[in-house]
């Protein structure tokens, strides 16, 4: 398998692949206390225009599978092995410096803290432009147009004045327009946006995912959006991957998933969103905590915390890991060891009544 130290293998190219492609990626982390095993043979396919959610609780390896697709590992301990297929660029075995070259306008990504990923000590507009600067050989002008133009796109008023303050002199949800300005800069065909309203009240969050959902229609972009928030999964995506202690759990269409989810964690997931309209019974939480990636329980990693481990067979739930299994359509697939007549029936006698 290829690793990010080996930094002289050429990259590898393949025309006979989806836009984006992630195949088998396992990402490791060394530390003194044991080998972090943040993801673990996670696989999905994007195309153009289309967007996929990725949503699970925090430590369950999303921002981590984010960062290995935008190269951020590279020159890091992280060991990561598989593959990740960008528009038929093999992304996990490049150089470095190729790696860079793509960032920008091949990918980019929208962080979940904007005052974090912005520098404080330079103005708002001087990261945009140098932004523009890396890939196009342009006039400081030039440059500054185009920043003052996505700043006044993303929705930030009087952009040419704005353009000279500092991030601590924007609002949370002017940050992270501000943000999304910058990753547009260069009109990048696949967007990573990472907990994107996170910390935004709620008429900011429906501004932004507008926002996105514009700006996805004009560029024609793909978009991965990573959250814990299936609401905001529900609004933009049209497929989803739950994400439970580094593996997937469950996959498939949006549909699919909200109409008829198969895992006890997605099931949880669902159960725990705030309804406004009064329908429904009480809000019930996920018992116990995510697991530690460095130590995970064996068999199924949600066992120790599964309410519906008695109708798997014997003590396969504890004892061995299940497989990722395609069932009903040919893009829906669960990882469980209750046999899918059961998980519906489930579903339907004691899970659904009360979403």
């Amino acid at each position: 398998m290829s690793k990010t130290t080996v930094e002289e293998v050429p990259p590898k190219r393949s025309t006979d692949r989806a836009f984006l492609e992630v195949d088998n990626l396992q990402v490791r982390f060394p530390t003194d206390d044991g080998l972090v095993r943040a993801v673990n043979g996670l696989s999905f396919k994007l195309e153009r225009g289309k967007t996929l959610g990725i949503v699970g609780e925090s430590g369950s390896g999303k921002s981590v599978t984010s960062l290995a697709i935008m190269g951020l590992h590279k020159g890091t301990r992280a060991q990561i092995e598989g593959e990740i297929w960008l528009e038929g660029n093999e992304l996990v075995s490049m150089r470095a410096e190729e790696m860079r070259r793509l960032r920008g306008t091949e990918v980019a990504m929208i962080f979940q803290d904007p005052l974090s990923a912005m520098h404080p000590f330079y103005r708002i507009g001087a990261q945009l432009v140098e932004a523009y600067l890396v890939h196009n050989d342009v006039s400081k002008a030039v440059a500054k147009k185009r920043a003052v133009e996505m700043l006044d796109r993303v929705g930030i008023p009087s952009p040419d004045r704005r353009f000279d303050d500092y991030p601590h002199q924007f609002s949370g949800g002017m940050r992270q327009r501000a943000m999304i300005a910058m990753s547009l800069m260069c009109d990048p065909k696949l967007l990573i946006a990472d907990e994107p309203t996170t910390a935004l009240d709620v008429t900011v969050q429906a501004q932004i995912l507008d926002l996105m959902n514009d700006l996805q229609k004009e560029f024609n972009s793909a978009i991965i959006i990573i959250t814990h928030d299936l609401g905001v999964v529900a609004q933009m995506a049209e497929d989803l991957v739950v994400m439970y202690g580094g593996r997937v759990v469950e996959a498939g269409s949006v549909r699919d998933l909200f109409h008829r989810p198969e895992h006890p964690y997605t099931w949880g997931l669902l159960g725990s969103i705030p309804r406004i309209t009064g329908g429904g019974g009480r809000l019930k939480s996920i018992k116990g905590a995510p697991p530690s990636l460095i130590n995970l329980p064996s068999g199924c990693s949600f066992h120790p915390r599964c309410d519906y481990r008695e109708y798997a067979v014997g003590d396969s739930c504890v004892a061995d890991v299940p497989e990722l299994l395609q069932i009903g359509t040919e893009s829906h697939g669960v990882r469980c060891h209750i046999d899918s007549a059961v998980r519906k029936q489930l579903f339907a006698e004691q899970i659904k009544p009360n979403l």
